[in-house]
């Protein structure tokens, strides 16, 4: 059988109650935690408050570190207070350890303690027996934890073996204690064929969050999942363990390809976040419930007349690690990504070429074959700027070569490519093929640069290439000499417009137990792979994005898309969402999915456009480009089985209503480019959840079938077959909404049914922005560089609008070392259109100009318009003004994007 139906199989993965530190933790129960405060421990310094927890059964000490962090951040960390060796605390995802405030204990009476922030806005209550905390914010109670007496710590314990015990002892213990030994898997843990053994036992750790007032929850990815995360049943957690699953189904609480380990809470007043850091399989307990107001004093009748309030559980559960937990107290959804982004990082600012379109399947056959796609495009007018090489580019899938027959002058392919101004992706995944005459493998080998498996060897598995070996990302040496195999001269025939797809980094081990690598292989610093699994993708990319920097000698921004990521992968790049399936549902559910990842911090996320497994009907093709095109990673891509499907196999129809929406995402990109600005430096999602932008609005808080791009635009995919119209939520009463594309103003609010036809998807712009446009597509992002610009300032209700231009050049680093670019503002306030300069630090010389200004919902046709550069003199200006739609169209500007203008009205 080939290598990819082995790698199919669902059986092939875990539920819930066939993971042992699962079934252990659940033998807790909620209740009074065995756990107390030593008050004479508590100890004050400029960093944090320590104290120790006991535990009144098997007496080992804990040691907890509380620090409020600026920003209204509070950590809260758990760890032996002495272990028998060090346990694993995740490296690298944080950006630097982050600056303390002091706390102060403001309070102390019998059995409990009170520590308060500089700010004195925040109190953490700490009571002694049992051990809880309780976060308030001005005296309400936002968050406690182990409230309900969940917090759970495996010590290290000596092996069986090293402990006083004779063979008769062991012979005398009764088989079904023996069984049950084995049942809760604390030294050695069974799954089908394969046997995990724990060379340090039992290291599980896990905690319960109580959040009040909120029955809204969100994030975790990532999963095949609704946007609102249900209430969970027992055997039936959600799961963060990064896996290879092909042709994942839908509505599963599996984790798939990656993990970020943050839990938003939203309620209309305030937003909470639960940042756990930890990198080994995590689960995820959520139950929701409505609970009575607990106010002291109130006659019976009064209690029966109050409301119930909701509150929700969430509880962590690792298998090993420390606890590490970071609580975002917000308050509003905007403050939680900042405060993530102060964590972890924010969005790295993407080469302009990969907003573009992206074309890619698995595979393109040889440089004939790219060749031809590539005139494809031209012939039919559809801009596109890069093209992708899947596994079957390489010398046997060797990754940094090329196979000798299919691609035997790669460089002058680039060559070509590059007249043409695009680019060329190709993949380089994690495993080695083993095979002493490959360079990389020999050297690697040599260097002893691979994981080993228990027993100390390389570990082996099987993947793409047969039997292969895999790099140990953990390893910083590793990282600094797989970065180096990106240089010019080292990867033979590679260009400055190559760059990097890291797939199967999960990483994904074909016949391994789940399609991974075993638990107990071991890497850098001698730390199991258990410790380390969820991180293994976001070191590869780390080190792919470190690599495409440094062969640039630090000047040019990467390009890697990785398909596994942790907390901060966005610093590295974009991810995707991985195999999915050419069916409407999996259209439908890329949308929860992929608002999910950016509520996780990485704004540069995207689904195969068409789905990769499979054959998609043209009507289902043509929706999803027309999805696509407003979302922030766009790349079509599928199957070696499925029949190719380059957007113009399908008809001249078809063709037409791709290119549009192609193009259609060209004319944006001035639009999409600043968000990511935004997202680079103010950690801003690009696409957001309508809860995000309308935090009050109830009716908003489950939309997953529509989304907000950026501020200004309300998007809503067509994801039903054969639709004629659609059900589209327009939030907000005092908010007008526009059609983006006929100018006309909205009549009605709330919920509205829209006719649609094939030709395109409903999309809105909403009053009070400013949208900076393209006045026309080119082939590529490189030949649109001197095309002119079009404002499109649609008005709200005070007849106002504000919006934003981001520009620099595209590629490099210029904008960060030498400032090197514009932001720009626009203003329409009291009839007067204005620009002017948002930083003053940034420079960047600009021919452009905008030529074209659309005002939408104008009230009336004015007499006349002029504009003015600033302190020049002013100008008549000629103007078009529909009665029918109240757009004004001011035309044939030619304002400078670079200076300081204003147009009356």
């Amino acid at each position: 059988s080939s290598v990819q139906d082995e790698a199919v199989d669902k059986s092939n993965f875990k539920k819930c109650n066939q993971i042992a530190f699962y079934r252990r933790q659940k033998l807790l129960h909620p209740g009074k935690s065995l756990y107390r405060v030593l008050l004479d421990s508590v100890t004050l310094s400029d960093e944090n408050v320590k104290f120790l927890i006991i535990h009144e059964e098997n007496k080992v000490l804990l040691q907890v570190e509380i620090f409020e962090i600026e920003g209204n951040i509070f950590r809260l960390k758990i760890d032996e207070a002495s272990p028998l060796r060090a346990r694993y605390k995740v490296p690298d995802v944080l950006i630097k350890e982050p600056t303390t405030q002091r706390l102060f204990i403001s309070h102390k009476e019998a059995g409990v303690l009170v520590l308060s922030s500089v700010n004195e806005d925040y109190k953490l209550r700490v009571t002694e027996n049992p051990f809880q905390v309780e976060l308030q914010s001005k005296g309400e109670t936002v968050m406690s934890v182990n409230s309900n007496g969940l917090l759970y710590f495996e010590h290290l314990q000596p092996p069986p073996s090293d402990r006083e015990h004779t063979a008769q002892n062991e012979e005398a213990a009764s088989d079904s204690s023996k069984e049950k030994q084995e049942d809760l898997g604390l030294w050695q843990e069974k799954f089908g064929s394969f046997l995990d053994i724990k060379a340090h036992g039992p290291t599980s750790v896990g905690m319960d969050f109580s959040l009040h007032g909120y029955d809204h929850v969100y994030g975790i990815p990532q999963r095949t999942e609704t946007l609102l995360l249900k209430n969970t049943r027992d055997g039936d957690a959600y799961r963060l363990y990064n896996l290879d699953i092909f042709g994942h189904k839908i509505h599963d609480k599996i984790g798939i390809y990656g993990s970020v380990p943050l839990l938003l809470a939203h309620k209309p007043n305030r937003t909470s976040g639960i940042f756990w850091l930890n990198s080994s399989e995590t689960l995820v307990d959520i139950s929701t419930k409505a609970v009575a107001e607990h106010t002291p004093s109130r006659s019976a009748a009064e209690t029966a007349k109050q409301r119930a309030v909701p509150l929700t559980d969430v509880r962590w559960m690792s298998e090993s690690g420390i606890i590490d937990v970071f609580l975002l107290m917000g308050p509003t959804a905007f403050d939680i990504f900042k405060q993530f982004a102060q964590l972890t990082g924010t969005q790295a600012l993407p080469p302009l070429f990969s907003l573009g379109y992206h074309q890619c399947r698995w595979n393109y056959e040889d440089e004939q074959d790219v060749k031809e796609v590539d005139a494809g495009f031209d012939a039919h007018d559809i801009p596109y700027d890069v093209i992708w090489l899947d596994i079957e580019h390489t010398d046997g899938k060797r990754y940094f070569t090329w196979d000798k027959k299919k691609f035997q002058n790669p460089r002058k392919m680039q060559e070509h490519l590059r007249k043409k101004k695009r680019k060329l992706v190709v993949i380089v995944d994690p495993h080695i093929k083993v095979d002493p005459s490959y360079t990389l493998y020999a050297q690697a080998k040599e260097k002893g640069y691979f994981v080993k498996d228990r027993n100390g060897q390389d570990f082996e598995g099987i993947c793409w290439p047969g039997s292969s070996c895999y790099l140990d990302f953990t390893n910083p040496e590793v990282r600094k000499w797989y970065a180096d195999q990106f240089a010019f001269k080292t990867y033979k025939a590679s260009t400055n417009i190559l760059f990097v797809w890291n797939d199967m980094n999960e990483p994904s081990v074909f016949k391994g137990a789940e399609l991974t690598m075993q638990k107990d292989a071991v890497h850098y610093n001698n730390w199991e792979h258990r410790e380390v699994h969820n991180l293994y993708g976001f070191y590869q990319q780390m080190a792919t994005a470190e690599g495409l920097i440094r062969r640039s000698s630090g000047k040019e921004r990467p390009f890697v898309l990785t398909r596994s990521f942790f907390a901060g992968s966005q610093k590295y790049g974009a991810v995707w969402t991985g195999d999915n399936t050419a069916e409407w549902s999996y259209l439908k559910i890329s949308i929860p999915m992929l608002l999910t990842i950016n509520m996780a911090g990485i704004s540069f996320c995207g689904a195969d456009v068409g789905g990769f497994i499979g054959d998609p009907e043209p009507e289902l093709l043509v929706r999803w480009y027309q999805a696509g095109a407003y979302q922030p990673f766009f790349r079509g891509h599928s199957n070696t089985e499925s029949k190719r499907r380059e957007p113009w196999l399908f008809g001249e129809k078809n063709t037409q209503i791709i290119r549009r929406a192609i193009r259609e995402r060209y004319v944006l990109l001035p639009y999409l480019y600043t968000l990511f600005y935004r997202a680079h430096t103010a950690a801003e999602p690009v696409m957001r959840s309508l809860w995000i932008e309308f935090p009050g609005k109830m009716e908003t808080f489950d939309v997953e079938n529509e989304y907000m791009l950026g501020n200004a635009l309300l998007v809503h995919p067509v994801t039903e077959k054969e639709a004629k119209t659609v059900t589209v939520l327009f939030p907000g009463s005092e908010e007008i909404w526009y059609d983006f594309r006929k100018f006309k103003r909205m009549e009605d609010a709330g919920t509205v049914k829209i006719p649609v036809t094939l030709e395109n998807i409903p999309v809105f712009q909403r009053g009070g922005t400013v949208i900076p446009l393209k006045t026309t597509a080119g082939k590529s992002t490189e030949w649109m560089i001197d095309i002119s610009y079009e404002l499109h300032v649609a008005l709200d209700t005070e007849a106002c609008a504000i919006g934003e231009l981001y520009v620099d050049d595209g590629h490099s680093f210029q904008y960060l070392h030498k400032k090197q670019f514009l932001y720009r503002k626009f203003t329409f306030h009291k009839n007067i259109l204005s620009s002017s300069c948002i930083d003053e630090s940034g420079q960047y010389h600009t021919t452009c100009v905008v030529e074209r200004v659309i005002i939408l919902g104008f009230g009336k046709q004015p007499t006349f318009v002029t504009a003015s550069a600033k302190d020049g003199k002013k100008k008549e200006v000629v103007f078009t003004y529909d009665t029918k739609t109240s757009a004004l169209t001011l035309e044939n500007l030619a304002l400078s994007v670079d200076a300081d203008w204003e147009i009356c009205i």
